[in-house]
């Protein structure tokens, strides 16, 4: 359990996603994002050089990721900080944040920083010598589709394992589709108010259309208007399944960043200093082979250990839906009613680009404990190689 590595309340943000192909797909994730936190530092009149230590995410490679973390931390005008990358899927950002705490904690570094950076679009396509080949033939791989195609300890694709728990657990076809339409109804409180909710974390990205132009983005594109009806019509992707392409994500591309220090430094850069925002622990698990939505659950409970803390004492739960099986599955082994977590929207709905999206997560259940009052948030989210992991703070 932590007991100072702190948050700024307001001390992060959260670009809007796009949904591939869209308006982020032509752009470097980290130059992008690291554009956008140079923006956000000057929008909230922080100086960059106040970072001690960067922690890049980024799941899907960029060109120049050999540079990684030291040249984001140029890019955003924190040149002094050296850094790491981080790479763990969906769960990049949470282990972002676990890692920048740890550092804090250990009086490493009084001031980290997560950059979260992803473009699934134009994702890129690797090659390496195979000079024992038939004719000498390359060894490929295209980043995103041949690994969202098959986990290469299991050789199952992740909807094969969200439908391999659909199957043990029992979960049906009309379950899906009415958790589905809650959650878009979820992500449209969201939106209420001229995107009110939204408004209070999201910072458009700036994205540049030629040497002289830059065109703004300030939400989130590629999210489909969703009905009963709608959904009724879908087939399901596997014969046998539950899951249609209405009750799954899209992939997108976006970017997040969160700032990690002590408690007196959190307090400076706070939006509201009474509004402390404190690391509190970390789970992470691992479930069996090719059952990906199990692994939240699990990762929870150890969370919920470290902590010393009941479910009961968890006042905001948000987790990362690729697959509507995930929040059912979470509801089941936690007994949770499925409707009342992941409020605001989900992954589900908002897309999934990899690094970013725990961080996002994350910011909106800091900022939904917020309204409350205050209390502990939890977040969690499965990722590649059937794990998970689950991260809580304290509000106020």
């Amino acid at each position: 359990m932590f007991k100072n590595a702190y948050i700024p309340y307001g001390g992060y943000y959260s670009s809007p996603f796009c949904k591939w192909m869209g308006s982020l797909a032509n752009v470097n994730s980290i130059e992008l994002g690291a554009a956008t936190s140079k923006r956000w530092f000057a929008n909230r009149d922080i100086d960059p050089a106040i970072i001690d230590y960067l922690y890049l995410g980024v799941s899907v490679g960029q060109k120049s990721i050999f540079y990684g973390a030291p040249w984001a931390a140029a890019l955003m005008g924190a040149g002094q900080a050296p850094g790491q990358n981080i790479t763990q899927a969906c769960a990049t950002a949470t282990t972002s944040v676990f890692n920048a705490a740890l550092a804090v904690e250990a009086g490493g570094f009084e001031t980290t920083y997560c950059l979260l950076a992803d473009r699934t679009s134009n994702g890129p396509h690797t090659i390496w010598p195979n000079p024992a080949g038939p004719g000498g033939e390359v060894i490929a791989e295209n980043w995103n589709m041949d690994n969202i195609a098959a986990d290469p300890a299991t050789g199952k694709d992740m909807l094969t394992t969200a439908e391999n728990v659909a199957r043990e657990h029992g979960f049906s076809r009309d379950q899906a589709d009415e958790l589905t339409l809650r959650r878009y109804a979820q992500y449209g409180e969201a939106l209420a108010d001229e995107r009110a909710f939204q408004r209070r974390y999201i910072f458009p990205v700036e994205v540049p259309v030629s040497r002289k132009e830059t065109r703004l983005v300030e939400a989130d594109e590629g999210v489909m208007p969703t009905t009963a009806e709608g959904l009724a019509k879908l087939r399901t992707v596997q014969p046998e399944g539950i899951h249609t392409y209405g009750t799954q994500t899209h992939p997108a591309d976006g970017n997040a960043g969160i700032i990690v220090t002590t408690r007196e430094r959190a307090a400076e850069l706070s939006t509201d200093p009474r509004m402390a925002v404190q690391v509190v622990a970390y789970g992470h698990a691992r479930t069996k082979p090719a059952h990906m939505p199990m692994a939240p659950a699990a990762s929870v409970q150890r969370a919920l250990d470290q902590a010393g803390l009941s479910l009961d004492q968890i006042k905001t739960i948000k987790n990362h839906s690729p697959f509507i099986v995930n929040d059912l599955y979470l509801a089941k082994a936690l007994g949770l009613d499925a409707e009342t977590f992941n409020n605001y929207g989900t992954s589900l709905v908002f897309g999934h680009p990899q690094g970013p999206t725990l961080a996002r997560l994350l910011i909106e259940a800091i900022e939904e404990t917020a309204l409350k009052g205050g209390g502990h948030a939890l977040v969690t989210g499965c990722a590649a190689g059937d794990s998970a992991a689950a991260l809580i703070v304290k509000v106020g």
